[in-house]
């Protein structure tokens, strides 16, 4: 006769946890390349702006790579556009 195994029960969510709202989604978050691509721009030009700081806002990993939350690339692009003479 099979020995008797309890129900399982359910697994709570740890509290700390980040609901799907508040974590970013892969395809939100860009890489280097793809910002230079979209900008239309060399990777040496990005280097030089995030040495003048002037690149877009950024994400750094914990292995030390960037990231570009597309909305701060957006924003960051709009404070950009100048007004029509």
């Amino acid at each position: 006769m099979p020995a008797h195994r309890p129900a399982r029960l359910p697994q709570r969510e740890s509290s700390n946890a980040l609901s799907a709202a508040e974590s970013p989604v892969p395809e939100d978050l860009l890489t280097v390349d793809e910002v230079c691509a979209r900008l239309r721009i060399t990777r040496s030009t990005f280097n030089d702006w995030r040495a003048k700081r002037c690149a877009p806002p950024c994400v750094r990993l914990p292995n030390r790579q960037l990231r570009f939350r597309r909305s701060a690339l957006e924003r960051w692009l709009a404070s950009h556009e100048e007004a029509s003479a």
